[in-house]
């Protein structure tokens, strides 16, 4: 028999269910990414568990949407019921700091401790919609889909992790503006290189094109998507330095395994690409990690 835990005598209701709450949040991280959930370890203790939060939330948005919905049983329209209930629900929460559900009730405090508003969650779930919206056969994305599409999925993730990491900060228009963009590149370029590395799953599965409509991409165009997530990270790169540093090392940590993960992508075949997923090794993880805690470490404080 298991023993109960020591009562907590100092402890509120609430308190307890925010901490459960936020167990909750930290679990979904670490079942469904090591990679974040290693860059996650790296940050302050201030925003740990606040981007934690905010992982597990479009976390489960994006396992609605990608398939767990559709191998419950659900068809293609309470599919589209569950998200739109979803949704009601996160921004319900954020206006008033409470909900049943555990992930959206850590979700909000978060949300509301640092100015994260329907601004920013309201593309995220647009995008989340567009995987819902069509029943074709195959969903082709051109550029300005594909635009559209990566600015509500990613890009406006980073900004709410920077919307985390700046919380209490003073930065001019210049450096918010460049923090800005460096935030929504990363986004940019983690899911740019995530769509490479799962052109099976997203073609054979999904029978959705992110990366250039219904034709099956050539090694060419491989290569010329690796460029732009280069481009995507060096943007990226360059604000980091005006990041709070008890922040940097997690930053730098992610960058650093998706441009290890492009560089994998980058040698491997388009039609290998549509068999099987691309990943870098755990220890290589690890060892990046390690480099971006040293870098960071010789930086100033900022």
């Amino acid at each position: 028999m298991t023993a109960e835990p020591a009562d907590r005598t100092d402890d509120t209701a609430l308190r307890r269910f925010n901490r459960t709450a936020e167990i909750a949040t930290t679990d979904v991280i670490r079942t469904y990414s090591t990679s974040f959930g290693l860059a996650t370890r790296l940050l302050g203790r201030r925003h740990r568990q606040h981007v934690r939060n905010i992982y597990a939330m479009v976390r489960i948005a994006d396992e609605i949407v990608d398939g767990v919905a559709a191998e419950a049983g659900l068809d293609s329209t309470a599919q589209t019921a569950a998200l739109a209930s979803y949704i009601e629900e996160t921004h319900r929460s954020m206006r008033t700091g409470y909900s049943s559900d555990l992930i959206l009730h850590a979700f909000a405090r978060t949300a509301r401790e640092c100015g994260i508003g329907e601004d920013l969650t309201g593309p995220f779930f647009a995008s989340m919609s567009a995987d819902l919206a069509d029943d074709a056969d195959f969903t082709a994305y051109d550029a300005d889909a594909h635009a559209d599409y990566v600015y509500g999925s990613a890009e406006v993730v980073g900004l709410m992790c920077l919307q985390v990491f700046l919380r209490g900060a003073d930065r001019t228009d210049e450096e918010l503006r460049t923090l800005r963009r460096g935030a929504r590149q990363l986004g940019a370029a983690f899911q740019n290189v995530n769509f490479l590395r799962d052109l099976a799953d997203d073609t054979d599965r999904l029978h959705r094109g992110y990366l250039g409509g219904s034709a099956r991409l050539t090694d060419a165009d491989r290569d010329a998507w690796v460029a732009t997530v280069f481009r995507q990270l060096a943007d990226a790169e360059a604000a980091i330095p005006l990041l709070p540093k008890d922040s940097r090392a997690a930053v730098r940590s992610a960058l650093s395994l998706f441009a290890a993960l492009t560089r994998r992508v980058a040698k491997t075949p388009v039609e290998v690409l549509y068999r099987r997923r691309v990943r870098v090794p755990d220890p290589i993880k690890a060892v990046l990690a390690g480099r971006a805690v040293m870098v960071t470490t010789w930086e100033r404080d900022r």
